[in-house]
């Protein structure tokens, strides 16, 4: 006894004419590709590239500005030297959150660091550190 074969709904069956649907997609997707849709020059022609060109920063934008700080800590003294690079000066304070909670946590007074000066900031708590950090004001 041979039994039917099950059939699918008729929006799944395969048609000869989808084969023509391939190569057209295929061209497509070979021309993307190919073609620079951005049109931008090769660098030997004496043009910018796009990245280039996308790289500026146009005018009015906000200068970059704080110093670069690191920190140390060692038993429960805490140091960060913070050096400030850009020409506006900037005001650093240092922070400690100490690890007993019965020990004083304590933010440090303001110090300027200006162009090209290098600042040096102190604090401590009686027991362990739990965590330092330094916070910036243009």
């Amino acid at each position: 006894m041979r039994l039917p074969r099950p059939r699918l709904p008729r929006r799944f069956r395969f048609h000869w004419s989808m084969l023509a649907v391939f190569p057209a997609a295929a061209a497509v997707a070979l021309t993307l590709i190919v073609v620079d849709p951005y049109g931008a020059g090769h660098p030997s022609d004496g043009e910018e590239t796009h990245t280039a060109r996308r790289a500026r920063v146009p005018h009015g934008q906000p200068t970059r500005f704080g110093a670069d700080c690191r920190t140390r800590t060692q038993g429960s003294q805490a140091v960060a030297y913070c050096h400030n690079p850009y020409p506006e000066p900037d005001r650093v304070r240092l922070h400690i959150e100490c690890a007993r909670w019965w020990d004083i946590d304590s933010d440090g007074p303001p110090v300027e660091a200006g162009p090209a000066m290098t600042v040096r900031l102190t604090g401590r708590c009686w027991k362990e550190i739990g965590s330092v950090w330094v916070s910036h004001q243009p």
